[in-house]
């Protein structure tokens, strides 16, 4: 059962929530039924979160798109009465479903970019819903105002943009009900997509940055809904993203995606980074594809740029043909050679430092005076942006002065366009440019450079039928590196749009070189966009989504934690919590147990800085030492100093160190030692090397055992530290390819240690050992909380088949925290695994002092402590 207060928007957004645009009910619009019952028990006062084992109402598979405008146009009827509807043909998203299996139906969710009359919302929603399989979130007014220009546009967009509010004119500073107005926006985004979802045959593919939130929505709903999200900005470097007030609440809710896509390596660095550092989540790479284990659940790292829409553009192109617009510019250019930058109006576009560029460039150049021509279109803002003001005045400052200095009758040497320009517009200006310049000072795709380079091809059969569009095949590129699709494009010049100066000397470079460069570079460009365009890219993304989710009814889901700290356990189906009462229940019906327990992590939690046991804990090791039917051992990774020392009242617990390279059997004061050898001469060889790295790493340091050397970085930058570990690693494992040592990376740790030292030989010993004196073990209890635990847990899973264990022993490996372990069962913390072993020691049979006058020795209990 959930508590109903997760469902609460308090918890949600930790604040206070105002009740925002509050309207009349409506009647809903006809949906499909998701879960059995009335569409009433799927609203969020629903305490019971649903998951996807309901049956679902609709065969075969759907792709439910998610984005924050639908990709419609609309306007309104002549007579005023009514909204006339069609497809928005320049939408990305609309281009998504060319990429999906033609047998697979797709929706589209996200709200309309005109205002619609609530009287008149049901008749609309049901009309595009039949027409054009959109389903609408209609936003109130002072909810869109709030969510979208507040909280995206004045929060979000500056801050992936790198923008930091440090006045309050200059971004915005935090605005917790901007904030609010963002979750509730999600909110009934989500309650719109469970209108029409089927949990079990359904893909939610979710856009963009204003619905970052809404994985955490659908999530809770339905544990195991396949469900990806692709960012369309940048994503931040973790030093800009950590002045977000709720930048670990948006994390989280992106986790709960099954995949999340970037366009560029970059992008998704700085993301994995913000993991790292701020939730302490590292990440993999297995056979190319990238993830992150989150409580059991492997969310992929998805990074490919977007592409454009080939055929689609082809259309474009022999529209602009028939306008004979192309035509029409190059008789205006002619003799010119036009340099073209195609930009939205933002302070992010870098349109001013275009200018100056040009500017320099003339100056420097001065043999393109009079024939260098830059033509500036500049979209108008689609939202209220951040010092349009001040930026427009820049750049018609700049525009004056290059003009007053340079123009003269018949040459105008900077064109700008204020306005929006039709596809076919844009493509006949293409087509006159000698070079495309973009200097986004960061963007997150920009596909300028891709339209330029398809118009710059031409029309397939061009030639043959005398069209405006053929001619030779160049498309020079002068591109920021700051924006998502300079990877893509090798044979683009690319610059950094700061420095004026070279960006220059680039655009003098870029229409200098040689009519064979110029074609080569343009047949490499082309190559690529033309096959790697939307649909390629969103192919990719459904394949990789499927991997990422092909193993989400193998294994057993439930949903944990509260608001943003929801999320969703996913373990093997054989992997479980140890039942208080089954263990028990196993321990009273042996009669020769073994038990092996772990010391850091398992009875003391990891986060105290004394380490030294408790009266608690060593009154427990002496009642469950007490009874005569246990062989109880431990085995530690600390040294053996602190282990005698510690363990002294526990005469007859038994201890191995450092990982069982030293052994004390119980009631005795020698050590053995059971390593392979005893020349420690590779410590010369090593510790110089951990000492460099030491020096280097501020928070790092060494921990010198006996037969082990141990490089500690719990204390240091996380990424550094990360950093330095895997270099470590490489670095001595190849100074010591020679020794019989073993170098091992663990938690925060990189160990040197003997060979053939490790947990599960030592369990495979007194296995042996209880074995070689009559008393098999019939029970074994087995507890550790880290890697080096491992070694224990994959021993006695192949203890029956080496003969080591019988086939009736009942076998309880047991790991700490709920996390992927080659043990069976799972305790969540050392106060669970205390609970556990009194709840035993209350079993354990009292024995009389007549009675233990006539107990073997061998029959005296060892427990051995184990420990990291």
């Amino acid at each position: 059962m959930m508590s109903r207060s997760y469902t609460n928007l308090l918890d949600l957004a930790s604040g206070n929530f105002p009740v925002m645009g509050k309207e009349k009910e409506r009647r809903r619009f006809p949906r499909v039924m998701t879960v059995p019952g009335n569409i009433a028990e799927l609203d969020d006062e629903q305490a019971n979160s649903v998951t996807s084992e309901n049956p679902s109402s609709v065969a075969g598979e759907r792709m439910i798109i998610v984005s924050n405008i639908l990709p419609l146009r609309a306007k309104r009827k002549p007579d005023n009465k009514g909204w006339s509807f069609s497809w928005n043909e320049d939408s990305l998203l609309l281009r998504v479903k060319d990429g999906l299996p033609e047998d697979m139906e797709v929706l589209y969710v996200g709200s309309l970019p005109v205002d619609v009359d609530p009287i008149e919302q049901d008749d609309v929603a049901n009309h595009i819903l039949e027409k054009f399989k959109c389903v609408p979130a209609f936003l109130p007014p002072s909810l869109l105002d709030n969510y979208y220009h507040g909280f995206c546009k004045k929060q979000l967009w500056p801050l992936f943009h790198y923008m930091l509010p440090f006045s309050a004119d200059h971004g915005g500073r935090f605005d917790r009900s901007q904030w609010e107005a963002y979750v509730s926006a999600n909110k009934l985004f989500s309650q719109k997509v469970i209108e029409v979802l089927n949990p079990e045959d359904d893909f939610v593919w979710i856009h963009d940055y204003h619905l970052m939130v809404l994985p955490t929505f659908l999530r809770r709903r339905f544990v195991r809904l396949r469900m990806g999200f692709f960012l369309h900005s940048p994503f931040p470097s973790s030093e800009i993203y950590r002045s977000l007030p709720v930048r670990e609440e948006i994390l989280k809710a992106l986790l709960n995606s099954d995949l999340i896509g970037f366009h560029t390596f970059d992008y998704a660095r700085h993301f994995l980074s913000c993991c790292s550092r701020m939730l302490g989540i590292e990440y993999q790479s297995k056979r190319g594809y990238i993830g992150l284990d989150y409580y059991g659940r492997t969310i992929g790292i998805k990074i490919m740029t977007v592409g454009i829409h080939m055929g689609h553009l082809q259309t474009v192109l022999r529209q602009a043909d028939r306008e004979l617009k192309a035509e029409e510019l190059k008789q205006q250019f002619e003799g010119k050679t036009v340099f073209l930058g195609v930009d939205d109006m933002d302070v992010f576009q870098g349109i001013n430092l275009k200018l100056l560029a040009f500017e320099h460039m003339l100056k420097e150049h001065p043999n393109w005076q009079g024939r260098a021509v830059l033509v500036q279109i500049a979209n108008p803002a689609t939202a209220k942006g951040i010092h349009l003001d001040e930026i427009q005045a820049e750049i018609e400052e700049s525009c004056n002065r290059i003009s007053k200095v340079f123009g003269k009758p018949g040459y105008e040497p900077v064109v700008f366009i204020h306005r929006s320009l039709s596809i076919s517009e844009r493509m006949a200006y293409y087509s006159i440019a000698e070079c495309v310049v973009v200097t986004a000072v960061r963007d997150g795709m920009n596909l300028t450079p891709y339209e330029y380079i398809i118009s710059r091809q031409g029309i397939t059969g061009a030639a043959e039928t005398g069209s405006n569009l053929s001619g030779p095949k160049k498309s020079m590129l002068v591109v920021s590196e700051f924006i998502g699709c300079s990877p893509s494009l090798s044979g683009a010049i690319r610059v950094n749009p700061w420095n004026v100066e070279s960006t220059a000397e680039a655009m003098n470079e870029s229409i200098s070189m040689f009519e064979s460069e110029k074609e080569l570079r343009h047949e490499k460009h082309y190559r690529y966009v033309s096959t790697h365009d939307v649909a390629f890219w969103s192919r990719s993304f459904l394949q990789d989504m499927e991997r990422t989710c092909a193993d989400h009814f193998r294994k057993r889901c439930w949903g944990i934690g509260l608001g943003f700290g929801f999320r969703v356990v996913a373990l093997d189906p054989n992997f479980r919590k140890l039942s208080i009462d089954d263990i028990v229940a196993a321990y009273c019906r042996a009669k020769s147990r073994a038990i092996l327990l772990d010391y850091d992590g398992t009875l003391m939690p990891q986060n105290l800085i004394i380490k030294t046991p408790s009266a608690q804990i060593l009154s427990l090791l002496n009642s469950l030492c007490a009874d005569p039917k246990n062989v109880v051992y431990m085995v530690s990774g600390r040294d053996r100093e602190s282990l005698s020392q510690w363990f002294r009242p526990c005469k007859k617990l038994g201890l191995a160190a450092e990982h069982g390279y030293f052994l004390r059997w119980p009631q005795q004061e020698e050590w053995e030692t059971y390593g392979q050898g005893s020349d420690f001469g590779w410590m010369q060889m090593a510790e110089p090397v951990m000492k460099s790295y030491t020096e280097a790493t501020d928070g790092s340091g060494i921990e010198r055992k006996e037969s082990a050397l141990v490089w500690h970085y719990q204390d240091a930058d996380p990424g550094f530290g990360y950093s330095q570990a895997k270099e470590m690693l490489d670095h001595l494992e190849s100074v010591l390819a020679n020794e019989p040592v073993a170098v091992k990376s663990g938690q925060f740790i990189v160990e040197v240690k003997p060979q053939g030292v490790s947990k599960g030989l030592v369990a495979e010993k007194i296995f042996i050992s209880m074995t070689e004196k009559g008393e098999p073990a019939d029970f074994v209890l087995c507890i550790g909380d880290d890697r080096s635990d491992e070694d224990m847990f994959e021993l006695i899973g192949t203890a029956v088949s080496k003969n080591v264990l019988s086939y009736n022993t009942e076998v309880f490996a047991c790991t700490v925290g709920q996390k992927p372990s080659k043990a069976k069962y799972y305790l969540d913390d050392t106060t669970e695994v205390m609970a556990m072993l009194e709840s035993l020691a209350e079993a354990t049979s009292p024995v009389s002092s007549d009675d233990e006058a006539h107990i073997s020795p061998r029959r005296f209990n060892r427990l051995v402590t184990f420990d990291d």
